[in-house]
């Protein structure tokens, strides 16, 4: 009997856990991830980054974006469940002709890819994204791009968070028929302002320069 009892506990407590995980990510609608690729690149870099921002964003912008850690295949046909995917790496990048393909479908019909060159990416995600638009070039948006003039207002671009060659940060953009499918920031390095606090050397100005562009990037995305 006294068996009995401890097991129906057991599912009792096991019902009530899943209750509380299906009622926490039920408050949220929306959902973003960081993208996987090949190529031995070190796609999850950043790993608090993400989160970090949901939060912030639906703090100041009243979004419902969860906060979990998601992750996505760039070949994958899960990536159609993001608006918004964020790619990140300091090394190699590799896309096969079936993830170029599925890429290109993706940002064609809405998708959004954020590129943050955490360093030393920029040589490779360039050719790879060649093959996924290449009729198209990046191109260096003004400072007056609505991107950089949603709720924050960026009047100079882009805040350089870290320094890596003493470059100034720099915003590019691919446009398919008029309309902005991918952010890449190079000499930047938003994501690691998105990190927690302590991870880097950031001050809590350049942190909160960081996340104000990302929610910028966000808005963005959202509205277009």
């Amino acid at each position: 009997m006294i068996t009995m009892v401890k097991i129906h506990i057991n599912k009792l407590f096991v019902v009530f856990i899943l209750f509380l995980t299906l009622g926490f990510s039920s408050q949220f609608t929306i959902k973003i991830a960081k993208l996987k690729y090949d190529g031995g690149g070190d796609w999850y870099a950043n790993r608090t980054a993400l989160s970090n921002l949901a939060v912030f964003c639906n703090s100041v912008l009243y979004t419902s974006i969860n906060p979990a850690d998601e992750v996505v295949e760039v070949g994958s046909k899960e990536i159609f469940n993001y608006p918004y995917v964020y790619m990140t790496g300091h090394g190699n990048v590799v896309f096969s002709p079936s993830d170029a393909e599925n890429l290109r479908s993706y940002l064609m019909a809405g998708g959004f890819l954020h590129i943050d060159d955490n360093y030393g990416l920029d040589e490779f995600v360039r050719i790879e994204m060649k093959k996924v638009f290449p009729e198209l070039e990046f191109i260096e948006l003004p400072f007056d791009h609505p991107i950089y003039n949603q709720k924050y207002k960026f009047s100079k671009g882009l805040p350089k968070v870290h320094e890596h060659d003493g470059k100034p940060p720099q915003g590019f953009g691919l446009i398919f028929k008029g309309r902005l499918v991918c952010f890449y920031d190079y000499e930047c390095d938003l994501g690691n302002g998105w990190e927690d606090e302590g991870i880097y050397d950031d001050s809590p100005e350049k942190r909160l320069q960081a996340l104000q562009m990302g929610a910028n990037i966000i808005q963005y995305v959202f509205n277009n």
